[in-house]
């Protein structure tokens, strides 16, 4: 079976990932064919607008294949960072693609799904969808561009998705910034067949509607007040005393804020405070810089027991246990994060995505 597939209707392009048993995970073939694929359809005069969707019911993708990267991993392999090259390379296309990139992010929209739609430059989410980083479950930090689209997410509101992994609503992903339109699900096989002939802009606000609300937007002020800091530690400490000090001083109403805390303190120790300077250092860059950085954080995750020990315990073994080293948060010191960033030398990853001409 053809993993991704492509097809040309009218003046419209259209990708249809095509592992729907896999909720359509990518894998080095698929990104290698999208690269270039996009690549042909962006000097093809007829092709006006691009669309991207997944096939089957449970969403557009999954992320990336993780079985995979465990099997490298365990083998000192080198198709992994091989990969993240090919799909980083694919992200920064799709930011600066000269065309409508439209996106139907329905269903599942994760990890590496949320690289090849957020950046797309038309997304469209449903009420079926449920998207996120969950990346600190399994070990590792949100890539694809994740701490560039979440360091720039209104508030601290990105810093607790990305710690917390949480999966989130298309309301939430709208507030975030991952999406640009609400569009019922029942609704997108009429909203592609319309793209055919007309404009992404004309087709997708015809069918757009107003989304539910966002629970993370409800949640903005206890979030905005515990994640406002540099320090894994401190954040924590501020989630679990939301509803009030122990001193008996008024605290900011956090419902859900206690479940944050415990949620964040299960996760990867190395995780959670890489992906914290992660996204506070994305906060200055440029998409392909952010790339760059996710490249160098990612290769040293590799070497790394956690990455390795996230997926086995969640996907491989599956008895959802892992064993983190160091295993707390306070185990991991300053020097240990800084590590993360250092400079690859040769093995650097380099984007050459032209500029638009007004930047």
């Amino acid at each position: 079976m053809t993993e991704v597939l492509f097809e040309k209707r009218g003046h419209l392009g259209i990708i249809t990932l095509n592992r729907p048993k896999a909720v359509n995970a990518l894998n080095a073939g698929m990104v290698d064919a999208m690269l270039a694929q996009l690549t042909a359809w962006a000097d093809d005069d007829g092709v006006a607008t691009v669309l991207v969707r997944g096939a089957g019911e449970r969403g557009l993708c999954a992320g990336g294949d993780i079985v995979a990267i465990y099997r490298d991993i365990l083998g000192g392999g080198t198709e992994t960072a091989d990969f993240w090259q090919a799909e980083y390379r694919l992200n920064s296309l799709i930011a600066a693609y000269p065309k409508p990139y439209v996106a139907l992010m329905d269903g599942l929209v994760l990890g590496g799904g949320v690289g090849i739609s957020a950046h797309g430059s038309v997304r469209v989410v449903t009420e079926r969808t449920r998207t996120g980083m969950p990346e600190t479950t399994i070990g590792f930090v949100p890539d694809v561009g994740g701490t560039w689209l979440l360091a720039k997410s209104p508030g601290e509101t990105g810093t607790h998705a990305a710690l917390t992994g949480a999966h989130l609503t298309g309301a939430d992903a709208l507030f975030l910034g991952l999406a640009d339109h609400f569009v019922p699900s029942g609704n997108l096989p009429e909203l592609a067949a319309a793209l055919e002939h007309e404009t992404a802009e004309a087709a997708v606000v015809r069918f757009a509607r107003n989304p539910p609300p966002s629970g993370l937007e409800e949640q903005r002020g206890w979030i905005d007040a515990a994640y406002a800091s540099d320090d894994v530690e401190d954040i924590v400490r501020r989630l679990r005393t939301m509803d009030g000090a122990p001193d008996g001083t008024p605290g900011v109403e956090g419902d859900g804020a206690t479940d944050a805390a415990t949620t964040i303190e299960a996760k990867s120790p190395t995780a959670v405070k890489v992906t914290l300077e992660s996204l506070r250092q994305a906060k200055g860059l440029t998409l392909d810089e952010a790339l760059a950085q996710e490249y160098r954080v990612g290769l040293r995750f590799l070497v790394a027991p956690d990455f390795r020990e996230g997926i086995r315990a969640q996907v491989v073994d599956k008895d959802r246990t892992p064993q983190w080293k160091p295993a707390t948060l306070h185990e991991v010191h300053a020097t240990d994060v800084a590590r993360f960033f250092e400079p690859l030398g040769d093995r650097e990853l380099t984007l050459n995505t032209k500029e638009p001409d007004n930047a």
